[in-house]
């Protein structure tokens, strides 16, 4: 019985050993929308894009464009760590003039940003 639970326990240990974080965890980028007044704004649509270029001409966007939520949050998964363009609009309002480049992302996290549209 003692030989089954210290096999046990060696198994467990190897198998925990096995994964590292940046297994578990993906680089990955939340969006908070908020207005000029700093309202949340739920159903505003949001498109990350690799280059400033691309921004500009609303060309080869890097993701699907995602609309956010009643939290005025959109989420980004599995990306690169690198700098973003962001592109976020809502009726009349969007981020341009404001801020619309990421830092570099840090991998393996999840980074956070607020735009504001206006």
């Amino acid at each position: 019985m003692k030989r089954i639970n210290i096999a046990l326990f060696a198994i467990v240990i190897i198998g925990l050993c096995s994964f590292s974080s940046a297994d578990v965890l993906r680089t990955s980028l939340k969006l908070k929308v908020l207005n000029e007044l700093g309202n949340i704004e739920e159903g505003a649509s949001v498109q990350l894009y690799s280059s400033e270029e691309d921004y500009r001409a609303e060309t080869n966007p890097v993701t699907e464009v995602q609309y956010t939520d009643k939290k005025g949050e959109v989420k980004f998964k599995d990306l690169e760590p690198k700098t973003y363009f962001i592109n976020a609009e809502k009726g009349d309002k969007n981020n341009i003039g404001a801020g619309v480049q990421t830092d570099v992302l840090e991998e393996g996290k999840m980074n956070k940003i607020t735009i504001v549209i206006e």
